[in-house]
């Protein structure tokens, strides 16, 4: 999704949070079993996603940057975002759409079934807190595919 949304402009960064947890080789925690420090390496890669993206931003790029985060845990990034513009996006398919999604053949380099019980805890949550009286963009994706799903974050 985020790599057919950097498409849509002519200069754009795609920061996948996953990707910079797992540049550390030796230590990584695993959310499957949270623990403090699974917290502490969520946040250092939440606020090098922020800093590289205010690097970019400041460059004139639009920058996306890939995560699942709550509206209290926000801080980890604006903290550091410097002066680059925020806009906060939800896609909140159906929890059986995203649990359908996650499960796909390929979409994932690990078994993803290891993600149902994240998926079930968080799915509600993301719903209560990430709402657009606090700023978010909301798009139901269930019934949309990627086009569509970019077309409503580009229009909204």
């Amino acid at each position: 999704m985020s790599d057919a949304l950097c498409r849509r402009f002519e200069q754009a960064v795609h920061i996948p949070v996953d990707d910079i947890r797992d540049w550390v080789r030796s230590g990584f925690a695993s959310p499957v079993e949270w623990t403090a420090e699974t917290t502490r390496q969520f946040v250092l890669a939440r606020r090098g996603a922020a800093r590289i993206a205010a690097d970019y931003a400041d460059a004139g790029f639009n920058v996306i940057v890939d995560d699942v985060i709550r509206e209290s845990d926000l801080a980890q990034y604006t903290n550091y975002l410097g002066n680059a513009d925020l806009r906060k996006v939800l896609l909140s398919p159906s929890l059986d759409s995203a649990l359908a999604r996650n499960s796909e053949p390929g979409r994932k380099p690990f078994d993803p079934s290891i993600l149902e019980a994240a998926c079930r805890g968080l799915h509600p949550l993301l719903l209560a807190e990430n709402t657009a009286e606090r700023g978010w963009i909301v798009i139901d994706s269930t019934a949309l595919d990627v086009e569509q799903t970019i077309d409503g974050i580009l229009t909204a």
